[in-house]
């Protein structure tokens, strides 16, 4: 029997609200602000919250002296289209040069890696 359940992701950002309406963008969802922090209710249930963290410094990827802490892998059905519409909404590339993969890496507006992976 586990010990505990994963409740919620919460990421560290400079503004709540703002990455949290990207991600509901590429996700889907519900942004809704719970005080300290914002969460987004995702249509399969699932909650990622973000949270105001003064002094934010974002991650570096790849880097070992600015760790990227934590990513998301994201499935898609289709990468050009996916990448498209994540760079339109403020994502940035990080690693996208390699077109034979099954993944692309950016950055969301706050700095957080993700991968858009082919589902």
């Amino acid at each position: 029997m586990p010990l505990a359940k994963l409740d919620v992701v919460v990421l560290d950002c400079p503004d709540p609200h703002t990455l949290a309406r990207f991600y509901a963008d590429v996700l889907g969802g519900t942004v809704e602000d719970q005080g300290e922090w914002v969460d987004l209710k995702l249509p399969d249930g699932q909650t990622l919250s973000f949270q105001a963290a003064p002094g934010y410094v974002p991650p570096k990827w790849p880097s070992p002296d600015h760790s990227q802490q934590l990513h998301l892998d994201l499935n898609v059905a289709d990468l050009d289209a996916a990448e498209k519409e994540v760079l339109a909404l403020g994502a940035k590339p990080l690693d996208v040069e390699d077109r034979s993969r099954t993944f692309r890496v950016y950055a969301d507006p706050a700095g957080h890696p993700f991968c858009l992976c082919a589902g």
